[in-house]
């Protein structure tokens, strides 16, 4: 088995410190990151920079390794001590599943690393939130997101389409797309969320609109003009209709299989008494119109 020169494969001197191990593993693995590289044997390389560095970044493993390297000749095939095993398999390592390290790196430590040590990256699922309005839910819109890695490796930027239809809390799964690791990308699961409408409340599929009537209007009963998502519609209002009375326009909700419905709230509003004409129209409306909203207190 060949030994592996980790200090080598990062360029670094057996002495260097901390902050020069993170800047050269930043750098090699941009370097030789699968997503973006155009290096020869790109995943090979990246692979052997994360294993090194997961070595030298931890303070008992590097010792152990320094340990180790000063008997080592150039050369000579490598084989581990006697008892080598035995004595560093305390570093907080599991052999379960398939190990996705060198040979060389299990002879030393008897298999993969646990989460408390970096390891080349398994692909697993992300989420992100992706904020849009209503009327972009209602039809549909695309979005740039840029995604940002964790390992020092370039961030990258996925247009997405979103379907029209989307409700709030909805995830849109994107398979292939998540975090790149051991066998190819997991999923970006895409966590949709509304901005607020200064118009419409939105409630699973159904829109909600509260609508300003003036009494007659509400009285006498009345054509009006209604804003939806998919523009103005002229809604009839009952006569004799209450604050309060919600009426129905179908299929005027967020789409899908079983498109929504816009429900909306009459809500009855006087005139302003702030002139004499109107305080005498008032007094005219009372006299003629006597009314006792409060005849069931008694």
């Amino acid at each position: 088995m060949k030994y592996r020169d980790y200090y080598k494969i990062l360029g670094l001197k057996r002495g260097a410190d901390e902050k020069e191990m993170k800047k050269s593993y930043r750098r090699l693995a941009r370097k030789y990151h699968p997503d973006v590289s155009k290096e020869p044997d790109a995943e090979a390389h990246f692979k052997e920079v994360q294993e090194a560095y997961a070595v030298l970044k931890d303070p008992e493993k590097r010792r152990a390794y320094d340990q180790l390297g000063e008997n080592w000749q150039a050369g000579q095939e490598f084989r581990a001590p006697p008892g080598w095993q035995t004595r560093n398999r305390g570093f907080g390592h599991s052999t379960a599943g398939a190990d996705p390290f060198s040979e060389f790196f299990s002879s030393l430590f008897g298999g993969g690393m646990a989460d408390g040590g970096l390891h080349p990256r398994k692909k697993h699922s992300e989420r992100v939130t992706v904020r849009i309005s209503l009327e972009e839910a209602f039809a549909g819109t695309e979005r740039n997101l840029r995604l940002t890695s964790q390992d020092g490796s370039p961030a990258r930027t996925l247009k997405v389409r979103i379907p029209s239809g989307v409700t709030p809390g909805q995830q849109i799964r994107l398979p292939g797309q998540g975090t790149a690791g051991v066998g190819g990308r997991g999923d970006l699961f895409l966590q949709m969320e509304l901005s607020p409408h200064p118009l419409f409340r939105v409630e699973d599929r159904d829109i909600h609109l509260q609508l300003p009537v003036t009494p007659w209007e509400a009285a006498l009963g009345a054509k009006v003009q209604v804003p939806t998502l998919k523009g103005p519609v002229q809604l009839s209002i009952p006569a004799g209709s209450g604050n309060g009375t919600r009426l129905r326009l179908k299929g005027r909700g967020l789409g899908g299989n079983k498109p929504g419905n816009q429900y909306v709230s009459l809500a009855i509003k006087l005139p302003p008494a702030d002139t004499e004409a109107a305080r005498k129209a008032y007094r005219e409306f009372a006299s003629e119109l006597p009314f006792n909203p409060r005849v069931n207190l008694k």
